[in-house]
């Protein structure tokens, strides 16, 4: 009979909890119905998700009672006194939007989605899609906050947390993952970098700019149309489009640099092979390839990729550039100052390779200059430091058309024009030098 009491009053306990449980979720439910929750209501709300939590044991309460529990952060921030200045909310925001609690609204608010899912009973789902569409700006703009103040692996994760809050947004974790890199979180960009290869995530697509009439700054449209709307209402002008090239090779070549930075050579190897396998066509990871092996001083490898990629596509000015590049970056510059002509002979206005190619030929400079600094006052010295004067003032006349060229392409283009400037100082190009001069 004493165990039959024990066991009997045990159940009326569970029984009891389990009514409370129920009690205590409706209530949640009822407050959270409510089209405004502040003040008593949001501290009430907080009290039964303290109280609930722990007596959830049902899959379904559990599910809610966590649902309800990561909700926390977004009623809160709606709490937020409007009225306040824009800092004042921005503040009061970016406290709330910590990574940890995007983190677990993210899972939190994926996990109620898919039990609805399963039980088909959709009592959440438009509420929490609703929820993901709405506050993603607002987390986006934390996300460029923590950016633009040099926090960069803050911002990687509150990136990483919009991915999951939305999987189908996978351009937050491409962001995430170039945050983590400019942080120097490895671990992390290794993660974010394997699941996008995993993925097959390649950044390709159109991004529809039109400038804003009232601010004058330029702003993109998620669609041609939505883009073209705002055109024809008079609020924007100035249509462009812009193509997205493939990220593809960009992110196996991260994949491998980290794998190099963390001595796992024989890895980053595998994992550049292994993408070129799965991309036969994709030129960008052939320079991949290639800038590995640049990167292991292997140049009996890196040449073979070299001549492999221009013989694929001889005519790809942007492979071409790219080549350029790898090349003067390895201080091989008569191999980079033949790329750059060739980029700039299938395309005159290529901006960067008119540029890249002014600057390769003004690294000549310091060579001439230390020289004539060593120079004494004998006639054989002065005899060579006007011989130099000379092979200067040649090489700066050859860097001009480049320069000049670049600066009419993108007159706004500070380095362009300091650079130059520089060259026109050099010169004693004093007409030109004033009037460039006068429009910066």
């Amino acid at each position: 009979m004493k165990i039959k009491h024990i066991v009997l009053t045990a159940s009326i306990l569970v029984s009891v909890s389990t009514f409370a449980q129920k009690e205590e979720l409706k209530a949640l439910k009822k407050i959270y119905a409510k089209s405004e929750i502040k003040g008593k209501d949001l501290l009430e709300y907080k009290d039964l998700v303290s109280k609930v939590e722990p007596l959830a044991v049902e899959e379904s309460d559990k599910v809610y009672a966590n649902f309800y529990k990561v909700m926390i952060p977004v009623l809160e921030s709606l709490a937020v006194d409007k009225t306040m200045s824009p800092a004042q909310v921005q503040a009061a925001l970016l406290k709330l939007a910590n990574p940890k609690a995007i983190s677990d609204l993210a899972v939190g608010l994926n996990a109620t989605l898919d039990y609805e899912k399963k039980t088909g009973k959709k009592i959440y789902t438009d509420d929490i899609n609703e929820t993901i569409t709405t506050f993603k700006p607002d987390l986006l703009n934390v996300a460029i906050a923590l950016g633009n103040a040099k926090k960069y692996k803050e911002a990687a994760d509150i990136l990483y947390s919009i991915y999951l809050l939305d999987k189908k947004d996978q351009d937050k974790l491409y962001y995430a993952a170039s945050y983590a890199v400019t942080g120097l979180d490895y671990d992390k960009a290794l993660i974010y970098y394997t699941e996008l290869k995993t993925l097959n995530y390649t950044g390709e697509g159109t991004v529809f700019w039109a400038v804003n009439k009232v601010t004058k700054v330029e702003e993109s449209f998620p669609t041609k149309n939505d883009r073209d709307l705002f055109v024809k209402s008079g609020t924007h002008e100035k249509p462009r489009d812009e193509k997205l090239e493939s990220r593809r090779g960009e992110i196996n070549k991260n994949i491998a640099l980290i794998l190099i930075e963390k001595g796992r050579v024989e890895e980053a190897k595998a994992a550049v092979a292994d993408a070129r396998k799965a991309n036969p066509e994709d030129t960008s990871l052939i320079l991949t390839e290639a800038d590995l092996y640049l990167k292991l001083n292997d140049f009996d490898t890196y040449t073979r990729l070299v001549n492999e990629a221009l013989a694929k596509d001889p005519n790809n000015v942007d492979l071409v550039y790219n080549l350029g590049v790898i090349s003067a970056n390895a201080n091989k510059l008569d191999e980079a100052e033949k790329h750059y002509k060739r980029a700039l002979e299938i395309d005159p206005n290529y901006f960067n390779a008119n540029l890249n190619l002014a600057e390769l030929k003004l690294r000549a400079d310091e060579k001439f200059v230390t020289e004539m600094n060593k120079l004494g006052t004998s006639e054989k010295d002065n005899k060579r430091y006007e011989a130099l004067k000379l092979e200067r003032e040649k090489n700066f006349k050859s860097v001009l058309p480049y320069l000049e060229k670049a600066v009419e392409l993108k007159p706004d283009n500070e380095s362009a024009k300091k650079t130059l400037l520089s060259v026109y100082n050099a010169l004693e190009m004093t007409d030109k030098y004033k009037a460039l001069k006068a429009k910066m």
